[in-house]
């Protein structure tokens, strides 16, 4: 009797030519339309599959995967991964996975082209434009603040920090400060023309401030009132994270009161919704978390997705070693063939 295959479940439309991959070694069930799913529901597609391939929109917990007896991997198609509690994952055995690397440059793309928005006022100045208003011109109109020759602050210096430090110092002749949790090796301070501070004097300092670093507990809301009143007024903000990372409210009131210049924002906490206080303001520039967003690179992560999830549930050309695994543990426990699941040892050499 022939094996039974592996069944996955895809949570969004992607790009069919990819998943097709997936389809050649498993038993797929698809989405044919975007969806929000509720708990409930994201529960209930969980129950019946091996394997899950999923987007930051779905949230994936204990009570998700309570009565997922069967599941081994989910595929996390974006390098974030606040979305998974991966310490429950990891104790029901099952394996995470995430995208890493592939959108690196095309989201510090991304952030490089909010932060001259930001400080050239592009956005503002195309709705002054569009409402009629130039006829009220003067020679001070829209002025903004250089790019060139001023101080670009990093807050966060992974690989999209390191390709925003080399697109300022390189491209723009910008003084490069960073704080980050580990201070870079000499040589690739060197190599991406930064300097390591201590966080408030990056605040102090930085004439354009860029955050990239993981959101994580200790990270909550790390820019607050106070982070901000350490801040130059003539400074601008822009954030390409995540939205938890910056108290939004906290942020509305100084650009309000004139207490911070702009600020560019790609991630928000209540992603999709974005606070009324921030929808208000003129001098902030708002784009719906496209850091990641050309075609390109969209494929190539779901492309790593799809070798993830491939080899997590042992298939492929990668099986039992995927390229990007988040829980360790979970990585060990596959390669044993031995999973805890729903508090049981279970044999996935047996399903």
């Amino acid at each position: 009797m022939a094996e039974t295959r592996p069944r996955v479940w895809v949570s969004q439309p992607l790009f069919d030519d990819v998943i097709e991959q997936l389809g050649q070694h498993v038993e797929l069930a698809m989405t044919h339309e975007v969806t929000r799913y509720t708990p409930a529901m994201l529960a209930d597609q969980l129950a019946q599959v091996d394997g899950a391939l999923i987007t930051l929109n779905e949230r994936i917990g204990p009570a998700e995967i309570a009565n997922a007896p069967q599941l081994r991997a989910i595929a996390n198609v974006g390098v974030g991964y606040n979305n998974l509690d991966v310490s429950a994952l990891s104790a029901a055995g099952i394996l995470a996975s995430n995208t890493p690397d592939v959108l690196t440059e095309t989201t510090a793309d991304l952030g490089f082209a909010l932060l001259m928005a930001t400080a050239r006022r592009i956005t503002e100045s195309e709705r002054w434009l569009r409402d009629g208003q130039w006829g009220q011109w003067s020679f001070q109109t829209m002025l903004g603040a250089d790019i060139h020759g001023s101080t670009l602050g990093i807050l966060g210096m992974g690989r999209i920090g390191q390709g925003i430090a080399r697109r300022g110092a390189l491209g723009f002749g910008m003084r490069v400060l960073y704080h980050n949790r580990s201070r870079l090796p000499e040589a690739t301070e060197a190599e991406v023309g930064a300097q390591y501070v201590e966080l408030d004097t990056l605040l102090a300092q930085a004439d354009h401030l860029v955050l990239v670093l993981p959101y994580s507990p200790s990270s909550h809301h790390i820019i607050d009132a106070a982070a901000l009143a350490k801040m130059k007024p003539s400074a601008t903000l822009v954030n390409i994270a995540r939205g938890g990372i910056v108290d939004e409210l906290a942020l509305a009131d100084a650009l309000a009161h004139g207490r911070l210049a702009a600020a560019g924002l790609d991630v928000f906490e209540g992603e999709p919704t974005v606070r009324p206080e921030l929808l208000a303001l003129h001098n902030i520039v708002l784009t719906p978390h496209i850091g990641s967003a050309s075609q390109a690179t969209r494929r190539a992560m779901v492309q790593l997705a799809v070798e993830n999830l491939l080899a997590a549930l042992g298939l492929g050309a990668n099986a039992g070693n995927p390229p990007s695994a988040i829980n360790a543990d979970a990585v060990a426990a596959v390669k044993t063939g031995a999973a805890t699941v729903g508090g049981k040892k279970t044999d996935d050499a047996k399903r």
